[in-house]
């Protein structure tokens, strides 16, 4: 049994969504990740996409049963005093597979152990455990502190998932708002942000402005939103490309601090895309081009599991002809860069 103590915390994370192509997309989530010595405990389990139990769109009842679960105030809901860490961010089926661990209780520390792969009610740690994640020992007062907080309030926030958008151009607004709600993001259309509540303003975690919006309808909406005391990014629409734009908005939404991301940097040129990783992760690289006819071609550049450093990514020159852009994104962060035109 381990002797030597690990902190415990939680902060806010995410599962960015995307649209997909062919009518797929992937549901964006806000979560609470576990913090074990000051670093997300999923970051240790490179490149996998789950979320923790602790959603912000589950009910509140299934929340709250969660976090006593974990407290050790329920049954294990496994064999083998055996819980769910981490599981799937679509449907939360253990079929789908799931990271696992046995919790207990060690007098008053609480003992997190033999993490493991699982996708049935039996696990087979020699074949799908995760060897040196673990053993964590955990001091019993600020291990229930952290979780209790859940329960009267005073936890970290998730993010405002909620994005007004703006602009004249409706058509391509609503198909942006359409997918958004889609994959789990709110969102409302508007013409500009003047007379509108400022309780109804702090609603909202980002702005999309799109391309026809001018310098003097931007500035008033910035204003509006000063004038509420509400801090939000605002993002400009690259192009009428949804993807892309869903794309920006995530990146938008995005409040974690730079330590709590895996891709920090996008930098790109007609000869290759430049990313940086800050720990182990998978990659997908897609370019955008907007055509002489003002239509979308999409081509998938990369996607594999890369390292922590800076890797250069080499684009086909016909996928970045013309008015091009490229997005990477892990399972948590998205970057979008337009290419010199």
């Amino acid at each position: 049994m381990c002797a030597v103590y690990a902190t415990f915390g939680l902060a806010p994370a995410i599962r960015a969504g995307a649209v997909l192509g062919d009518h797929h997309y992937q549901v964006h989530r806000d979560f609470l990740d576990f913090v074990v010595d000051g670093r997300p405990l999923l970051y240790r389990l490179s490149g996998l996409d789950a979320v923790s139990p602790l959603a912000s769109d589950v009910p509140p009842a299934v929340f709250t049963e969660q976090v006593h679960s974990l407290l050790l105030e329920a049954p294990a809901p496994l064999p083998g005093g055996r819980y769910i860490v981490y599981g799937c961010p679509e449907c939360a089926d253990l079929g789908c597979g799931a990271v696992t661990a046995v919790i207990e209780r060690d007098g008053d520390d609480y003992v997190w152990r033999d993490f493991a792969w699982q996708t049935a009610e039996d696990v087979d740690l020699e074949r799908d455990g995760y060897p040196g994640t673990g053993p964590f020992r955990f001091r019993g007062e600020e291990y229930r502190a952290a979780l209790r907080s859940l329960l009267d309030g005073s936890a970290p926030h998730t993010s405002r998932r909620r994005v007004l958008l703006i602009g004249a151009r409706v058509a391509l607004l609503a198909r942006l708002a359409a997918a958004l709600r889609t994959i789990g993001i709110g969102a409302d259309i508007a013409h500009d942000a003047r007379g509108v509540p400022a309780d109804e303003l702090r609603g909202y975690g980002a702005v999309v402005f799109g391309h026809t919006v001018d310098a003097a309808e931007r500035a008033a909406v910035r204003e509006a939103f000063a004038d509420a005391g509400v801090d939000v990014p605002f993002a400009d629409a690259l192009a009428p490309v949804v993807p892309l734009l869903v794309a920006q908005t995530e990146h938008a939404l995005d409040r974690r601090p730079a330590d709590r991301r895996r891709l920090t940097r996008l930098a790109a040129d007609a000869g290759a895309a430049e990313i940086d990783l800050a720990l182990p992760s998978r990659v997908r690289v897609t370019a955008y081009r907007v055509d002489r006819l003002s239509r979308t071609r999409t081509q998938e550049i990369f996607d594999g599991v890369l390292g922590a450093g800076t890797h250069r990514i080499p684009l086909e020159p016909k996928a970045v002809r013309g008015r091009a852009f490229v997005e990477a994104r892990t399972s948590s962060d998205v970057l979008v860069q337009a290419l010199p035109h």
